[in-house]
């Protein structure tokens, strides 16, 4: 699975670790995310998030 980043902070999502203080599991894919998460370090939101190469 594609690793995204927050163009805002520069925090990279990374789906084999999901976001377990924001509630996401391991192995859920960005697309996944609900439209409401944000960035666990700035707030910003799913939308500020770009895909890595």
């Amino acid at each position: 699975m594609k690793k995204y980043v927050c163009t805002v902070c520069g925090y990279v999502y990374d789906p084999a670790a999901g976001d377990p203080a924001g509630g996401v599991k391991p192995g859920t894919s960005f697309d996944d995310l609900a439209d409401t998460w944000v960035c666990p370090v700035c707030g910003a939101p799913k939308s500020a998030f770009v895909a890595m190469d």
